[in-house]
């Protein structure tokens, strides 16, 4: 990547209730968040190993201690994904790529991208959606429209681009975590994030609650 691209990664502040709302259950609220953050703070030590022109937090909440040191962070506006994911490469004078927060087993080699001899970049999810979109002039239409949190985001998406005229040039699929059993597949393609590590607590808090429990309580939970 040459120094004239900026990175943009979208993303929630971790709270609980307002993020990872599918981790629960098994986890509760106040774990889902730590995990959400964990999450968060990987990606952003990946962004940051990663050169760049200009690295931007675009961001639903406020800033807190997991942020690193070297980002703009910019409110995302108002409306449905796809509006804010438009309005975050709006503010971008040149070349971009833009990601979530749901892949912390993303890599700095991943995100080392060169737009020489193409147009655009798609990182397409496991779950149908898409988890990088690069753009060498970046272009809101392209994404206002798009039907997100589908099966067949990506793939509109993808096609968007295509019917656009631009070269496109795919980047590797990476799960999202959304789920529990995403989580734990994740957290074995990085076992040394902090993403991780949090999962293994938060797991073990689980287990401890369990055995806590007497057994007709936990028939009555399910």
């Amino acid at each position: 990547m040459t120094a004239t691209t900026t990175l943009l990664v979208i993303a929630k502040e971790p709270r609980p209730g307002r993020v990872k709302t599918r981790l629960t259950p098994p986890f509760t609220p106040a774990e889902a968040a730590a995990l959400a953050e964990a999450s968060l703070a990987d990606t952003l030590r990946a962004v940051a190993a990663t050169p760049a022109r200009r690295r931007v937090l675009v961001l639903a909440g406020e800033p807190g201690p997991w942020l690193p040191p070297g980002f703009d962070v910019v409110p995302q506006c108002a409306g449905g994904l796809d509006e804010r994911l438009a309005d975050a490469f709006a503010g971008c004078a040149g070349p971009a790529l833009l990601i979530g927060m749901d892949t912390p087993q993303v890599t700095p080699d991943l995100l080392d991208v060169d737009f020489a001899g193409c147009d655009a970049y798609f990182g397409p999810a496991e779950d149908g959606g898409f988890w990088a979109l690069g753009l060498s002039r970046p272009e809101p239409a392209l994404l206002r429209g798009v039907p997100m949190s589908s099966p067949v985001t990506g793939a509109v998406q993808r096609e968007r681009l295509l019917a656009a005229g631009l070269r496109v040039r795919e980047l590797p699929p990476l799960r999202d975590v959304d789920t529990a059993a995403d989580a734990r597949a994740v957290a074995e393609l990085a076992p040394h994030g902090r993403f991780a590590a949090r999962l293994a607590a938060c797991t073990a808090a689980g287990e401890q609650r369990a055995a806590c429990t007497p057994a007709g309580e936990q028939r009555a939970a399910r």
